[in-house]
C-alpha cells in the first residue's frame, strides 16, 4: 500500500458547489475510484485549498490512473467539477493535483 497527498486550489466562490457535488458523488465514479485500487480517500477543506488523501493497493498505479481517466463516466465527473479548482503554481509539470511528499507517518 502507498500513501497519496495532493493539494489543488479551490475557487472560493465555488467551493459549496464542489461540496455539495461530492456530498452526491456518482456511484459509477465511486465505483471506478474503487475499481482503480484506490481505498481510504478523502478530501479536505480548508480556506482555498483542498486536500487529498489516499491509499493505493494495487500493482500498477499508472495503468490503473490511466484505467481511471479513460472511463467515460470519470470524464464526464471530471469536466463537471473541474472548473471550480486551480491548480497550484507548485506542482509538476502534467499535474493537476500537486502531489506531496510524506514526511512523517505513525501507524
Amino acid at each position: 500500500m502507498v500513501r497519496y497527498g495532493e493539494m489543488i486550489g479551490v475557487k472560493p466562490e465555488k467551493l459549496a458547489e464542489y461540496k455539495y457535488h461530492h456530498a452526491h458523488a456518482w456511484a459509477e465514479v465511486n465505483a471506478m475510484i474503487r475499481e482503480c485500487n484506490i481505498r481510504n480517500y478523502s478530501i479536505f477543506s480548508k480556506g482555498d485549498y483542498l486536500f487529498a488523501y489516499y491509499e493505493y493497493v494495487g500493482e500498477d498505479y499508472e495503468a490503473d490512473m490511466a484505467k481511471m481517466a479513460s472511463d467515460p463516466k470519470t470524464q464526464e465527473w471530471w469536466k463537471l467539477v473541474k472548473p471550480f479548482q486551480e491548480p497550484l503554481n507548485e506542482r509538476k509539470d502534467g499535474e493537476w493535483w500537486a502531489s506531496m511528499e510524506e514526511v512523517y507517518h505513525l501507524d
